[in-house]
């Protein structure tokens, strides 16, 4: 008996859209050829079974399209991705350090053991996970995207496909072996990362310094071997040319610069097969002759000024250098808003007077009681006679922009003759790493010193100190401020209703304002009122002061969250208003109150009429000496974990600094110099962009993801894996001194594009390093195969929010004897 099969109709529309659908057809068509019907044929000539597959591979690409239409992308690319990668590049840097540590030259050097204190960094870090066995074992890899697959085949296929087990385990094996395997191998291939790198960056000019630095700093000599060879067969094939007179100049300049290039490779390889490589900077400090650098100038170069703060910081003189910091700071910011005062007036604006120099005198006093006053500690030491003439000009004269010049010169004198400080500092390590930054560690120059002898730098500086005058005092809501529109709202027994939100302008940054009534009943019946303003971070910075204090509020207070995106949405505003509403209320509550009686001094703070100072006070919070590392161990946990709270809304800062921090190291360096990064960082992307800069990355995320470049996209994922319609062959492994020229122009092209101004501002010697550590961290296949990983598990939360993939994901890689090792490990350190 034979029954006759119903006719399948097989819908062409995928995604809604023509231009994606029609190359997405052309790539299911190409695959069912290729991985089904060529072995197919031979078993059975019925069509029946090839629809059937068809048809579920269509069901599937919608349901995967209907979702992708659904996610808001904007996060993932701007916030997600960056972190993900940010912290593998943490990870990898915490395992060269502890290979570093190692004795053994040998254990140093092993791929291997690098690979073991990777993924003891990562298990350290997640706790719960660690990709080892999926990243290291193929077997383990299969048996990982078999997993996923058939979850994501539970997902998009209709139950009665996914229950059927034939064809569930028959499309899992070609989605995970045939398609996610082949291009996760080629991905995480370091060869084709180094070609992608150079392709990306094939605008750019060869840089010669670069490609020569390159070949210094190389430890590799297959490196240097590759490219010796290729120089001998540019050096045969130019001898052998017959070239009239005109060309024979540049004939023998091209040989003269590719014998000096190959004699670079030699003595190099030599030096590294020798074992007498020798540290640059060791060699400098003990038999170099180092330039000497002014202190003049060391207090203006961002870069000097960090080294030497260190030193200072290191022999307990810091009050002494940030008092000089904070003075010139507050010069210049004196002079500016003096400036600003006589501008106003002349032109019949109203601003006052009074206001301007209480600021100033706040400002002044606040510099004296932090470090002159006798309550200052540690104080810095200036004879008595200065510091009471300094403190009658502040109480009984208007504070001018010279009032701390005297004792200023007296701190300069004593930093520059003290052998505790400058004379010191230029016979310490810090110094000779301070000239490599610098890159004048093998160049002495100039002329000139401070005390006469030695060579010195006479460069102009690139950066200068200007602390702005918030820099200095907490102050009360800018009077300069553009309120465009405000809220009122009220509060009873503190708080009662805060109304609308009101957007500001401040110097082209824009933010909410809240404004709050705030009602006191007192014991006599009387009502005391006045109004406070609020914005969004102040309500957040006091919302983590009270739950790190007051530990039983943390699951009961819930503060609104932040919004990267729209977050001056009129709709938003509104939300965000009644959600804060709710949260003082829960908080004011009676039964809150008599629960936690101790938080009533942190509620009348923040409700009081005063600008409200986040962190650690009015003036203290914001000169040099008190700027706190983060509570996190930066080593155990994810990067976001650590970013700034007031960067959060601003895309680009939040991923340059997130890139910066990890590429350059800057978390561990001096906090001082990561703020003034950032400052810099901000000026940078206001002058480039102004207040376009979050628009433009919102517009380019969408145009990402548009139709027209998912299209794109698709055509060039059929054009790879099946030029002019034909299965691409596996192609063959490169040879080896292919590969290693391609590395070594991977690394020439990285470190060519990095400006001159970064250099300027966190240092040569640093970029250098970081750009041949991020170099570094793709060289190794399994840990490249992390990051893909990583990226895809990222996508797939993102891609179904609903559904708990984080925890599929951490029972999969708990499975680890690395995870089992650290558990047992943290439970006897417990136990202790």
């Amino acid at each position: 008996m034979k029954s006759e099969s119903k006719p399948i109709k097989i819908d062409r529309r995928l995604t809604g859209s023509s231009i994606i659908d029609e190359p997405l057809q052309q790539v299911i068509q190409f695959a069912l050829r290729d991985y089904i019907q060529y072995w197919y044929y031979t078993l059975s000539d019925d069509e029946t079974f090839l629809l059937e597959i068809r048809q579920t591979v269509q069901n599937a690409l919608v349901q995967f399209s209907t979702r992708s239409k659904e996610v808001d992308w904007q996060p993932y690319f701007t916030t997600r991705l960056v972190d993900d990668f940010a912290t593998h590049l943490r990870v990898f840097r915490k395992a060269q350090e502890r290979l570093n540590e190692r004795e053994d030259p040998k254990q140093r050097d092993d791929p291997e053991e690098l690979l073991d204190s990777f993924f003891e960094a990562e298990v350290e870090m997640e706790r719960n996970i660690c990709r080892d066995m999926v990243c290291m074992s193929r077997k383990d890899e299969e048996g990982y995207l078999r997993d996923l697959c058939e979850v994501l085949l539970y997902l998009l296929l209709p139950s009665g496909d996914f229950h059927n087990k034939n064809m569930r385990y028959f499309l899992r094996e070609v989605l995970a072996r045939g398609v996610l395997l082949p291009l996760i191998n080629q991905l995480s291939d370091p060869d084709y990362i180094n070609q992608f790198v150079i392709w990306m960056i094939r605008d750019s000019s060869c840089n010669y310094e670069a490609f020569m630095n390159i070949l210094k700093l190389t430890d590799k000599p297959p490196e240097l071997e590759a490219v010796k060879d290729r120089v001998l067969e540019e050096l045969q094939h130019l001898r052998s040319l017959d070239t009239g007179a005109d060309d024979i100049n540049i004939i023998k300049n091209q040989i003269n610069s590719l014998l000096f290039v190959k004699k670079v490779c030699e003595t190099r390889i030599q030096r590294l097969q020798s074992g007498k490589e020798v540290d640059a900077l060791k060699l400098a400090a003990n038999f170099g002759k180092l330039c000497v650098i002014p202190l003049e100038h060391i207090l203006v170069h961002n870069i000097a000024l960090q080294f030497f703060m260190d030193y200072m910081q290191h022999m307990g003189g810091q009050a002494v250098l940030f008092f000089w910091l904070t003075v010139e700071g507050y010069r210049v910011t004196a002079q500016q808003q003096l400036e600003v005062l006589q501008s106003s007036q002349r032109d019949g604006k109203k601003q006052s007077s009074q206001t301007t120099k209480g600021l100033l005198r706040a400002a002044a006093v606040g510099v004296y009681d932090q470090y002159l006053s006798e309550k200052a500690s540690p104080r810095v030491e200036v004879d008595e006679a200065s510091v009471s003439r300094l403190a009658q000009k502040l109480s009984k004269e208007d504070p001018t922009p010279e009032i701390f010049d005297e004792i200023q010169r007296k701190v300069y004198d004593m930093m520059l003759k003290d052998e505790r400080y400058y004379p010191s500092f230029r016979q310490h390590p810090l110094y000779v790493r301070m000239l490599a930054e610098l890159d004048m560690l093998k160049e002495p120059s100039f002329r000139g010193s401070d005390d006469g002898d030695g060579e010195s730098f006479n460069g102009s500086p690139t950066g200068s100190i200007n602390l702005s005058l918030d820099d200095l005092i907490s102050g009360s809501v800018d009077e300069s401020a553009q309120l465009h529109a405000f809220i009122s709202d009220t509060v009873d027994a503190f708080l009662n209703q805060l109304p609308m939100a009101g957007v500001c302008n401040d110097h082209g940054k824009t933010y909410a304002l809240y404004t709050v009534t705030v009602v006191r009943k007192n014991s006599d019946g009387s009502e005391d009122i006045w109004k406070t303003y609020r914005r969004y971070s102040d309500f957040h910075d006091f919302h983590m002061r009270i739950t790190e204090q007051f530990e039983s509020l943390g699951p009961i207070l819930k503060l609104p969250g932040k919004k990267t995106f729209n977050n001056m949405d009129r709709e938003f505003l509104e939300k965000r208003k009644k959600d804060l509403n709710s949260y003082l209320q829960l908080l004011l509550n009676p039964e809150m109150v008599k629960a936690c009686p101790m938080l009533i001094p942190y509620v009348y703070d923040f409700l009081e009429n005063k600008a409200y100072s986040k962190g650690k006070g009015d003036f203290a919070r914001k000169v040099p000496p008190l700027i706190q590392k983060s509570d996190i161990d930066p080593e155990h946990c994810r990067v976001s974990a650590q970013l700034d709270d007031n960067v959060d809304d601003n895309i680009p800062l939040r991923v340059m600094l997130l890139l910066m921090d990890e590429v350059f190291d800057l978390k561990e360096r001096n906090q001082w110099l990561r703020r003034n990064i950032k400052n810099l960082l901000q000026q940078l992307i206001k002058a480039t962009y102004g207040d376009t800069i979050n628009r433009k990355i919102v517009d380019h995320v969408e145009y990402m993801t548009s139709p027209e470049q998912v299209s794109d996209y698709v055509k060039r994922f059929r054009d790879s894996y099946w030029p002019n319609g034909i299965l691409a062959e596996t192609p063959p492994r490169r040879d080896k001194s292919l590969r290693m020229r391609t590395r070594v122009a991977a690394k020439t092209t990285l470190l060519g594009i990095m400006p001159d101004e970064l250099k300027h501002i966190i240092g040569a010697d640093t970029t250098r390093k970081g750009i041949l550590r991020v170099f570094d961290m793709f060289q190794h296949q399994s840990l490249n195969r992390r990051l893909v990983y990583v990226f895809l598990e990222g996508f797939l939360e993102t891609l179904f929010p609903q559904y708990k993939f984080s925890d599929l994901f951490v029972k999969l890689h708990s499975r680890s004897p690395r995870v089992l090792k650290y558990s047992l490990k943290s439970r006897s350190l417990h136990k202790r």
